[in-house]
C-alpha cells in the first residue's frame, strides 16, 4: 500500500520533515518513492516556509490510490489540497498531565470496586471470608510465642 507520510531529518531535539510517498512496509526514514514536500515544525504556524508542498503530485498520487497519514491529511487539509478531516476525539489530552491521573485514579477506583462487588454471588462471598479468619489466628499465635531476644551490648578491648 502506497502512503504518503512525514519522514524526519535533523538532528536532536531539532526536526525537519519530508513529505514522501513511500510503501507502508518501508522503514519511516527508509527508501521513498518520491519526496513531494517538507514540513518545518519549529516554525511559527503562521510563515509560510513551515509547509512546503508540491500539490500537482500530491493530487496525481491519491489519483493513484495513495493513503496519508493522520498528520499529512491535516497538512494536506490546512494547505486546501484535500478536505480537512475530522478531529479526532481525545478529551485527556486538553487535561493538563498531573490531573488527568488524579482524575482517572478517582474514577477508576469506584468503576472498579462496583463491578467485583456486583460480579460476586451473595453464598461466595461467606465462603472467601471464612478461611481468611480462620488462618488469621493460627498464624498469629506462634509468634506471639516466640521470645524476644536483645542484642548484648559489646565490650571493648583495651
Amino acid at each position: 500500500m502506497i502512503k504518503i507520510r512525514l519522514s524526519r531529518g535533523g538532528t536532536k531535539k531539532r526536526p525537519v520533515y519530508k513529505v514522501v510517498i513511500a510503501d507502508s512496509r518501508r522503514a519511516r526514514d527508509g527508501r521513498f518513492i518520491e519526496k513531494v514536500g517538507f514540513f518545518n515544525p519549529l516554525l511559527p504556524k503562521d510563515k509560510k516556509e513551515r509547509v512546503g508542498l508540491e500539490a500537482e503530485r500530491i493530487k496525481y498520487w491519491l489519483g493513484q490510490g495513495a493513503q496519508p497519514t493522520a498528520r499529512v491529511a491535516r497538512i494536506l487539509g490546512e494547505n486546501d489540497i484535500i478536505p480537512m478531516p475530522a478531529n479526532a476525539n481525545n478529551p485527556n489530552k486538553a487535561i493538563p498531565k498531573k490531573e488527568r491521573k488524579k482524575e482517572g485514579d478517582e474514577a477508576a477506583a469506584p468503576a472498579a470496586a462496583a463491578p467485583k462487588v456486583e460480579a460476586a454471588p451473595a453464598a461466595a462471598a461467606p465462603k472467601e471470608e471464612a478461611p481468611k479468619v480462620e488462618a488469621a489466628p493460627a498464624a498469629a499465635a506462634p509468634k506471639e510465642e516466640a521470645p524476644k531476644v536483645e542484642a548484648a551490648p559489646k565490650e571493648e578491648v583495651k
